[in-house]
């Protein structure tokens, strides 16, 4: 009873500290701009708004709160707990070190769609960038079920129709981009596929929080099966889980989140990889943990590299994937040498 409390106890400490962590790393990204907002500034503007307070504040700086960066903000906590979350449920499916949500070309496929609403005006108009997104991840979904022989693939199968998917549907947006398109229109969506917060505001964020949250109730309540595949498809299958229906519903969440990610703000890669590893050396392999940890973690690595992308390079915004990746490549790199010297 007493070690039972105990662990709850530190449970609670270390959640406690983990919201904290996203608290200040959030506000440290609405502080961060043209205009400098102090710590305490934001901390009352919000605190005002749920009616705690009623300190006295500038009018610009309400604005900008509300109106543009903490949106952004939470925007990109989310997406980061989205992508982190589904690279776990990839690297257990797989159980492969090196899956992420890209693997499988979904994000290569939410591309294609957006960029050929952009570009091309398909649906004249009644097909939103968000649509067409979703048509594309789930076409590329579709297209990597049937290649790896739908359900019944294993996981080398899968991966190797996910490479396929990428090279594909990668080749058909700069198809698109550069017959298409003109000039500005290309340098505009080539900055969107590397990943942009600069548009997110409160619709995004209802719509990401909504997806998000529900994928990590959806994981939490699959963690026992994530945890079985971790043995193979064989030994999952003995221990009672079916692993065709398994596989392809955890899937299908990963496509979705993803999609509702690429849609709003682009393709941004390695989240999925470097978040769940470093989360499983914190907190170990068992899902029930992990998944949480990768939430959090993910959202604060995201926040964080949005900070970066505003302050590497004086008035000048780079795109969020390329901060990502200078995080992501070294990390895959050690992965990678890890992995063959284990083989």
């Amino acid at each position: 009873m007493g070690q039972s409390l105990g662990r709850l106890t530190m449970l609670g400490g270390m959640l406690l500290a983990s919201l904290a962590a996203i608290a200040l790393v959030i506000a440290v990204s609405v502080g961060i701009g043209d205009l400098p907002i102090p710590l305490a500034t934001t901390f009352h503007a919000v605190t005002n708004r749920l009616g705690w307070t009623s300190v006295e504040l500038s009018r610009i700086h309400e604005t900008v709160i509300w109106d543009y960066r903490l949106s952004r903000a939470l925007v990109a906590a989310f997406c980061g707990a989205g992508l982190a979350l589904s690279g776990a449920i990839m690297q257990s499916l797989l159980r492969n070190p090196l899956a992420e949500p890209y693997v499988l070309g979904i994000s290569a496929g939410a591309s294609t769609g957006a960029v050929a609403i952009v570009i091309l005006g398909v649906g004249a108009g009644a097909v939103s960038l968000s649509m067409g997104a979703f048509a594309g991840a789930f076409a590329a979904f579709l297209f990597v079920a049937l290649l790896s022989n739908g359900t019944r693939g294993g996981a080398d199968r899968t991966i190797l129709a996910g490479v396929a998917a990428s090279q594909l549907f990668n080749a058909a947006t700069s198809y698109v981009v550069t017959t298409s398109g003109n000039a500005q229109q290309a340098r505009d969506v080539m900055f969107w596929l590397l990943g942009s917060f600069s548009g997110a505001r409160w619709p995004e964020f209802m719509l990401v929080s909504i997806v998000v949250s529900g994928g990590l109730v959806a994981c939490l309540l699959s963690a026992r099966i994530l945890d079985a595949f971790a043995f193979g498809d064989e030994s999952a299958a003995a221990l009672g889980v079916d692993v065709g229906r398994a596989r392809l519903l955890l899937f299908a969440l990963t496509a979705l989140m993803t999609a509702t990610i690429v849609s709003m703000v682009g393709s941004i890669g390695f989240v999925g990889l470097v978040v769940p590893h470093a989360a499983r050396f914190l907190v170990g392999p068992m899902h029930i943990r992990l998944l949480p940890a990768c939430a959090i973690a993910g959202a604060i690595f995201m926040v964080a590299a949005d900070i970066a992308s505003r302050v590497l390079i004086p008035q000048q915004v780079l795109p969020v994937g390329v901060v990502t990746a200078l995080v992501g490549v070294p990390f895959f790199s050690v992965i990678l040498y890890r992995f063959q010297r284990a083989s």
